[in-house]
């Protein structure tokens, strides 16, 4: 497949988990696509690594000029990827961590969008797409603080897809489930029982395992693709089932 051919585009987060996997993915269907992240020493070839700290306005914005550059002056996709994780309820972070974990998961996203649209705008075909999270509509415990971030994610998603359309720019979201990334495997190493808390995990969702890295990027290869153009203001869940399905229990 490759309607991603001649695109440019512009991955957060790109160098591990469900951003490296999007970042293969489009460059697999024909994109050119450059990686921001805190350490993009692991980014092979064709990928295109760029160092940014999406918590410091400076640093994005050198960055996103340095990628667009090596992009050959043009940007038509940006995945806003880049994230950290959070546990607890909201008695267990201090106001530090809820601020530094907004930073990163909210103004992150606000500080590259806002960098990139300048170059958006001038694309035939401008399409963001943020990672938002299951928890940003399913009640989860243990996770207030994440949760309130993803919630803002999706509320921001819907204000930008309004406010971009008539600049040809759409916005949208995927909403993943529990997803096997490195976050959620240093949950389970620290865990007493990562074997149990793994199968916990499993079964929250109705589809009885965890969502893959390479499902997440195909729903943002395909809210991005020229392919979905009337999508905006979409919000793609790729959670086995999470947030809609109610099971009954099986029989014994």
């Amino acid at each position: 497949m490759s309607d991603f051919e001649g695109l440019k585009a512009l991955v957060t987060g790109g160098a591990s988990g469900i951003g490296l996997a999007t970042a293969r993915l489009l460059a697999e269907r024909g994109a050119t696509v450059a990686v921001l992240d805190l350490d993009p020493s692991s980014v092979d070839e064709p990928l295109l690594g760029h160092r940014a700290d999406v918590t410091d306005d400076t640093s994005v914005r050198e960055a996103v000029a340095a990628a667009v550059a090596g992009l050959g002056g043009r940007l038509d996709v940006l995945v806003g990827n880049a994230g950290v994780g959070a546990q607890g309820t909201v008695e267990d972070n201090d106001d530090a961590e809820w601020h530094r974990v907004f930073d990163v998961n909210v103004l992150g996203m606000v500080r590259t969008a806002r960098a990139c649209l300048p170059h958006l705008r001038r694309s035939a075909h401008a399409a963001i797409v943020h990672t938002c999270s299951v928890a940003a509509t399913a009640g989860l415990p243990q996770r207030a603080l994440y949760s309130a971030t993803k919630g803002a994610v999706l509320s921001l998603t819907l204000a930008m897809a309004a406010d971009h359309i008539r600049e040809g720019i759409r916005v949208n979201c995927v909403t993943p489930g529990t997803a096997d990334t490195p976050w959620i495997g240093r949950l389970l190493d620290a865990a007493d029982d990562p074997a149990a808390e793994r199968a916990a995990l499993e079964a929250r969702q109705p589809a009885g395992r965890l969502v893959t890295a390479a499902e997440v990027a195909g729903a943002i290869a395909y809210l991005a693709s020229p392919l979905s153009g009337a999508t905006t203001g979409t919000s793609l869940a790729v959670d086995g089932g999470m947030q809609g399905l109610r099971l009954r229990p099986e029989a014994r």
